[in-house]
């Protein structure tokens, strides 16, 4: 078990999956009111994995680390919108950006590793320098920056340091990768980048898990044996032709894998749930919204394929993610389980609020199994550094 404490919560959806990984957070801290109130919700209801999590609504900046002893890890998605492809794209002139103060909590705690989640937008090439200086911030992050240094002169300071032969204090060895959770069982792409490091003296440095379902394979159980249509109990419906030379690649392609690991899609995430236009549902969370369009460059996301990424926007999402086209051709927004199914939320764990306010935070959230995944590959390479010890 790794004791861990996150930062930048929100709807627990990291929390939740590294729990399923082995981490025990000893507190979670969220400045928004409402996600904080809703995990303590399902706490009070009983919600079994965090039944006796410490949930802290509070400004990260405000955090005394030296209250919490022998932590592991630390953990979190610092706010995203200053990278967002959706946002304004600030970074570093944006009040939101809270790398810093991850950064902070690593130095005052100086745990075995962290983990950070964030968007794609991260890595745009008109962020590069920037993004070079978090990662130097958290390789280095007893190296801090001057009163009144500006960061272009804090990251010129950090890589004159990272080029010479002296590294005594407090290092990281960091690795990053853009993970598309598609290819790891969650029925939608979301890539989002995940940020792992290890204490140097442990000598390891994260190996990312290695893509475990595939588009191929989705392919070949739709246009070759039938299999996905077989499971759904109905008659295939994509009558799509694909030529010989593409049977003949995935063949070669899918040659001794386990085709059964196919990509995700939303009539398999749905499956089970009653549908929300004809009959009011036991379901938690599973209600009809009506006044759902379509309209050039808004459309929804189809049953048979992976889900588009679902977003933090209610009925304003530019590319319609939050909506889903039915076998009819009719257009409809996806129910609040719906999308929890998406991000892999177990049914029974509850989002409280408005439509919008539930959107709002099951959009910011990461997959429940990624983040699992994410966290077995981190312990099982810390599990194989005690044996080497």
């Amino acid at each position: 078990m790794q004791n861990s404490i996150e930062l930048f919560c929100g709807a627990g959806g990291l929390a939740l999956g590294l729990h399923q990984a082995g981490f025990y957070q000893h507190a979670l801290f969220e400045y928004d009111k409402a996600s904080c109130e809703n995990i303590k919700s399902n706490i009070i209801t009983g919600y079994t994995p965090i039944k006796d999590r410490n949930v802290i609504q509070t400004d990260v900046r405000d955090i005394e680390y030296k209250l919490y002893k022998d932590i592991d890890f630390v953990t979190g998605g610092p706010p995203c919108q200053p990278f967002s492809l959706g946002g304004k794209h600030k970074a570093y002139n944006d009040a939101r950006d809270m790398f810093p103060e991850a950064v902070r909590a690593i130095r005052e705690l100086k745990p075995k590793g962290f983990i950070f989640e964030n968007v794609k937008g991260l890595l745009r090439k008109s962020f590069a320098s920037y993004f070079s200086y978090i990662i130097l911030q958290l390789t280095y992050p007893e190296l801090t920056k001057k009163k009144d240094m500006q960061w272009a002169d804090h990251l010129e300071m950090l890589e004159n340091h990272h080029t010479s032969n002296s590294h005594m204090e407090l290092k990281y060895n960091v690795i990053f990768r853009c993970l598309n959770a598609t290819d790891y069982g969650v029925p939608q792409m979301r890539q989002r980048v995940f940020i792992v490091g290890f204490r140097s003296d442990l000598n390891e440095t994260w190996s990312p898990p290695s893509p475990t379902h595939t588009k191929e394979a989705l392919m070949y159980a739709k246009h070759i044996d039938n299999s996905y249509w077989d499971s759904h109990n109905i008659a295939k419906k994509d009558t799509t032709t694909i030529s010989l030379d593409t049977q003949y690649s995935l063949h070669k392609y899918l040659d001794g894998k386990d085709i059964s690991k196919r990509w995700q899609t939303v009539r398999d995430a749905l499956t089970g749930l009653p549908d929300p236009t004809t009959e009011i549902s036991k379901v938690a969370n599973h209600r009809f919204r009506s006044g759902a369009r379509t309209y050039k460059g808004h459309s929804g996301s189809v049953l048979d394929e992976p889900s588009k990424t679902i977003k933090a926007g209610a009925h304003g999402v530019p590319g319609g993610e939050n909506t889903l086209m039915l076998d009819n051709g009719t257009i409809r927004y996806y129910t609040i389980r719906e999308c929890a199914r998406l991000q892999t939320f177990p049914d029974n764990y509850v989002f409280n609020g408005s439509w919008t306010e539930c959107m709002r935070q099951i959009g910011n959230a990461v997959p429940v199994k990624l983040a699992q995944i994410v966290g077995e590959s981190v312990t099982l390479q810390l599990k194989k550094h005690l044996k080497v010890k």
